[in-house]
């Protein structure tokens, strides 16, 4: 049961109300801007991307090879009684503190006769959540939280910040730190070892923990081709930590882990 002297005061409650809203303003503003200018205001509006990225094998791998690379980002939602997030305005700049959608694209581990042979294969992951992101003109961070559908289904988190420069109108190159925080269950999904695994692989068995399971960087360029239509690649270095490093699949391999991608994006606008 909750303690009521441990409850937020009225005016505590209020300033949090205002802060929330505050951080939905800036996107209700150019809603009804852009639908002024427009006509129409649209439900939903989100990006896909689709292209081919290079990566390691599997999370601790010195072997790289490419595939798939898919990403989604939320643009505008609104949502009945008016309430809407983001902006449908492709121009509109975001700024402040606000909501934001996470995704993330796991590829499967099959190690049959590989290097990882007698481990459990893995299926491919797709990760959504949510997050808080905090966007000026030439700076933004953003904290998420993502649940795993597929090869695993756990908790991991992300921290990242960027530093934003804008060579052009179309053009902008993004440069800045991350950092994965993994559960006890994904830890163990892609760096711990079982038993069993132990007895028909190379391996020791090995159960690791959940934590910060890896640091770096990512260094990223988008091209806006129309206003529907993008280029968008990055490239990224990421160092094993925690009980990944301490893994013997990581040892066997290389705790230094680096990728690179490029895709196109299409905005896609539904009006329901």
């Amino acid at each position: 049961m909750y303690d009521e002297t441990h409850l937020p005061e009225p005016s505590m409650k209020i300033a949090l109300a205002l802060a929330a809203l505050s951080a939905l303003l800036p996107g209700l503003a150019a809603a009804q801007d852009y639908g002024t200018r427009t006509g129409t205001t649209p439900d939903l509006i989100f990006t896909l991307r689709g292209g081919v990225a290079v990566t390691p094998d599997y999370f601790g791998s010195d072997d790289y090879s490419p595939g798939p690379d898919f990403g989604f980002s939320l643009g505008y939602l609104r949502l009945p009684g008016g309430v809407s997030f983001g902006s449908p305005d492709p121009l509109f700049e975001p700024e402040g503190l606000g909501l934001r959608g996470s995704f993330r694209y796991v590829k499967d581990r099959d190690e049959e006769g590989g290097a990882l042979s007698g481990l459990d294969d893995i299926d491919a992951t797709v990760e959504l959540g949510l997050g808080l992101g905090y966007n000026t003109r030439n700076f933004g961070a953003f904290a998420d939280l993502r649940h795993g559908i597929g090869g695993h289904e756990s908790f991991v988190g992300e921290l990242g910040a960027d530093l934003r420069v804008q060579p052009t109108d179309r053009m902008e190159v993004t440069l800045g730190p991350r950092v994965l925080i993994g559960s006890d269950d994904y830890a163990d999904t892609y760096f711990g070892i079982s038993d069993k695994e132990a007895g028909r692989s190379a391996f020791s068995a090995y159960d690791a923990d959940g934590g910060v399971l890896s640091a770096g960087l990512e260094l990223g360029m988008s091209y806006a081709l129309t206003d529907d239509w993008g280029v968008e690649g990055a490239v990224t270095w990421d160092r094993l930590t925690g009980d990944a490093k301490d893994s013997p699949i990581v040892e066997a391999g290389d705790r230094d882990q680096y990728g690179i991608r490029i895709g196109i994006t299409r905005q896609i606008t539904l009006d329901f």
